[in-house]
């Protein structure tokens, strides 16, 4: 595997394909977003239970269309006075796909009467890498916070302006620097890094 290769994400998400690129910028391979690679219209409907279920789901529809390697990545909050919720929801909690205002609004929502101490939730990301061959790789990463009682931060996507951090900071509060050394996603994606170099030796 000496030669560049590409690689596609299977998100049309800007934010997170940044996040992704800038900790895969050290290997031979040329990452793509799905729409880069001419695939818009593409949905990968996200049946799964967990988040390694929807992480695959998402890699194998994709590859199904590229035949390259795929990265797909489910990721969510899971809050503890909500019994894991809206975990795989996440990004539909409020049910329109990837409006983060109304899916904080409704968290903070459900939360209302939940105190301080009884807040805690973390920051889950399951990750698979397909290679062509079907050989696969996962890793999944997670950070511990708790949800606060407003938006703090203009940084981040997602739940990042409600998720605190042990030191009182939000998620949405970091440097990009500084969120990926800690965050879910980079800690997921820092597995898969090790993983890979034993693919590109």
């Amino acid at each position: 595997m000496k030669d560049r290769e590409t690689l596609v994400i299977a998100t049309g998400n800007p934010n997170k394909l940044k996040e992704i690129q800038s900790l895969l910028k050290d290997f031979p391979i040329q990452v793509q977003s799905k729409d880069e690679a001419g695939l818009q219209s593409i949905e990968i409907e996200e049946t799964g239970r967990t988040f390694e279920e929807n992480a695959m789901l998402k890699a194998k529809g994709i590859q199904a269309h590229t035949g390259t390697m795929v990265l797909a990545d489910d990721s969510g909050i899971a809050v503890d006075a909500l019994n894991g919720a809206p975990g795989v929801y996440s990004a539909r909690y409020a049910g329109e796909e990837g409006n983060d205002q109304k899916n904080n609004e409704k968290l903070l929502s459900a939360l209302k009467e939940v105190p301080y101490e009884e807040r805690g939730a973390e920051f889950v990301c399951a990750i698979v890498l397909l290679f062509p061959d079907g050989k696969i790789l996962q890793a999944k990463g997670v950070t511990r916070g708790r949800v606060a009682y407003e938006r703090k931060g203009d940084g981040g996507f997602g739940y990042d302006p409600l998720f605190e951090l042990p030191d009182g900071k939000t998620m949405a509060e970091l440097t990009a620097k500084e969120k990926n050394a800690i965050s879910h996603r980079g800690k997921a994606l820092r597995k898969i890094k090790e993983l890979l170099k034993e693919e590109f030796r």
